[in-house]
């Protein structure tokens, strides 16, 4: 595996108003000692530390990002951010991401693409799972991490599997977001998998099946002279083409009309964080002062001290300058409550 992708877009509105659309949940940390995005960057790093490693996000985010990585830099990784003008989804932002590579790596170079907003541990189980789906990629597969379910979850994707190849298996069909009575059969059937988002293949497979399956996306990139890579010109005409370029995900525009994709079962934790109920779940929280008389079962993440009396079961989140009060089991309402709040 010669390079890291990582996609670090993302509006916020999950867990507002700690994450928002001018700083999402890549930044932050909810107590750990790292936020998302370093954590992801370590991770990637440890499976080849001297990978190049190239960070696609908002251009409003560039800025912030770099100031994140900085560690990194000083210590001689290899770090470069792409700033996007505008989002247009996974499958461009990955494209992008592989010209930029196209003249770094070998077009047998393999490249994983992780997002930089998720929990995985432990370290060591991650970096053996990439090294199955890195043999896989060698061999011209695109290939997937699928988790497999501890629950009938309606909110996740899901991969069905077929049979067995190299150290994984390939991949029969992917599902969309499932209601709960059809989640519950792909639970009980064990054939079916949760889809991560994160996948790896080599730089020739990636342009291959864009190719063939996403002439849409390689077309506006074809017209401006940009295919060789990154030159002088190229942010100078990177708007234009992003203003005719289809908004899609790679898993729409690549994944699901392939017949190249092979996935490898994840024997690693994971969790996208995307409720304020995972968050108070599995993350410690913060906040300057915490009191609690007679109260139990809360979680707080907040700017200022918090003092809980009597009550049980909340989530109190405190940031610039907005307040939410949630009890568990609600956090399906947070994202209304955010455009609520966004609109006035």
């Amino acid at each position: 595996m010669e390079a890291i992708l990582i996609l670090a877009g993302g509006s916020g509105t999950r867990l507002w108003p700690a994450s928002s659309s001018y700083h999402p949940k890549q930044f932050l940390s909810f107590g750990l000692e790292r936020s998302f995005l370093q954590n992801t960057v370590e991770r990637g790093l440890s499976v080849n530390p001297q990978a190049e490693v190239v960070i696609v996000t908002a251009e409003m985010y560039r800025e912030e990002t770099i100031a994140q990585v900085s560690y990194y830099l000083d210590r001689g990784a290899r770090i470069t951010v792409l700033g996007e003008p505008m989002g247009r989804n996974t499958a461009p932002a990955i494209f992008l991401g592989a010209l930029y590579l196209k003249h770094r790596i070998p077009r047998e170079g393999r490249i994983l693409i992780l997002s930089a907003d998720h929990l995985i541990s432990p370290v060591e189980s991650f970096v053996k799972d990439v090294r199955k789906a890195d043999s896989l990629g060698a061999s011209g597969w695109i290939t997937v991490f699928g988790i497999p379910p501890s629950s009938p979850h309606t909110g996740y994707g899901y991969i069905e599997r077929g049979e067995g190849e190299g150290g994984g298996y390939r991949v029969r069909a992917f599902k969309e977001k499932p209601d709960k009575d059809t989640a519950e059969k792909y639970l009980r059937s064990g054939r079916f998998y949760w889809n991560s988002g994160m996948f790896l293949f080599s730089l020739q497979t990636l342009f291959e099946e864009f190719d063939r399956y996403a002439p849409d996306i390689v077309k506006p990139f074809h017209e401006k002279g940009l295919l060789e890579g990154l030159s002088e010109q190229f942010f100078t005409h990177l708007r234009h083409v992003y203003e005719v370029l289809p908004s899609i995900s790679v898993d729409y525009a690549i994944l699901e009309r392939s017949h190249r994709v092979a996935m490898v079962p994840a024997t690693f934790s994971w969790n996208d964080v995307g409720s304020w109920d995972e968050v108070a779940q599995l993350l410690p929280g913060e906040a300057p002062r915490i009191i609690e008389l007679e109260g139990k079962g809360n979680y707080v993440y907040s700017e200022i001290p918090v003092a809980l009396c009597g009550v049980e079961d909340l989530i109190v989140v405190i940031k610039d300058g907005k307040a939410l009060i949630l009890k568990k089991g609600f956090s399906q309402l947070v994202r209304d409550v955010a455009s609520r709040f966004n609109s006035v």
